[in-house]
């Protein structure tokens, strides 16, 4: 193969779903590695792979609910993991929670959990998965069979083993968040942690007393029948994924299946919501 790439940079609006859906439609098309940027993303594809029709096929570049800006360029081989280094710092969550990448140093935080999230979303950055950390912190899961829906790195998984939660499943789509999550979880020595590749329906005749489910708005709706379906009785739902504007839609959807809210966080538009059954 050639040491040549071409590197696209994307500016997206709104940037967080819309680079999710286009990393997810772009791995499909021969790219091979995503860094982010404060605007969007830049993806690389090897030049022997690459073609002017490349982009034929990524339907989200004609979404109109978003708006998506790119140039692109050839570059000599990129040393990925160097440039990931450069872009990754450690996070701290209300002092208790460290999450770092394998080259940080641990700390004496309670909860010390190290990611390497690669192209997954989930490493503690992003105000979703900040935000959920902060509801597991303040629950007692100890013996909670839970579910980790649409779990990217299985961060909120592994956090919530380390809490005492078990057994635990970590469900996620795409296949990449699947190695991924299995990667993270044998990092972090979890014992309790089964991954699945797949969407709801794999939640038929599973019953759990904590489901977590950070996706977004569109899919949480979708699937909530399934979530409440899934939660025992005085079971905890929490979700995430969409702003403060969606909480009409996600409390309507929720009240309406019978589960009662508890509790919001709020961080920078970003809203992530706890009920009970």
């Amino acid at each position: 193969m050639s040491n040549i790439y071409i590197a696209y940079h994307f500016t997206i609006e709104p940037k967080d779903l819309g680079s999710e859906i286009l990393i997810a439609e772009l791995g499909e098309q021969a790219f091979e590695s995503f860094t982010e940027t404060e605007t969007g993303i830049s993806a690389f594809v090897q030049k022997d792979l690459w073609n002017e029709s490349i982009l034929d096929d990524i339907h989200v570049l004609q979404s109109d609910e978003f708006t998506i800006d790119y140039t692109f360029e050839e570059i000599e081989q990129v040393n990925w993991n160097e440039e990931w280094e450069k872009n990754f710092e450690a996070i701290d969550v209300d002092g208790n929670c460290h999450v770092r990448a394998p080259f940080h140093p641990k700390t004496n935080a309670e909860f010390d959990i190290v990611i390497e999230p690669k192209m997954s979303f989930g490493t503690g950055h992003h105000e979703t998965t900040h935000m959920m950390i902060q509801h597991l912190l303040e629950m007692d899961v100890t013996g909670l069979k839970t579910l980790d829906m649409g779990c990217g790195t299985a961060i909120l998984a592994i956090l919530a083993e380390m809490k005492g939660a078990q057994p635990i499943d970590a469900i996620d789509i795409d296949n990449w968040c699947y190695l991924n999550s299995i990667e993270n979880a044998e990092r972090n020595n979890c014992k309790y942690i089964t991954v699945y590749e797949g969407e709801a329906a794999l939640l038929e005749d599973k019953k759990y007393d904590l489901i977590i489910a950070n996706i977004n708005r569109n899919i949480l709706l979708n699937d909530m029948q399934s979530y409440v379906n899934s939660l025992k009785p005085q079971g905890t739902l929490l979700l995430s994924g969409f702003y403060l504007e969606d909480i009409p839609y996600i409390d309507a959807s929720c009240i309406e299946k019978g589960l009662t809210y508890v509790k919001k966080f709020e961080r920078n538009n970003w809203v992530s919501l706890k009920y009970v059954n």
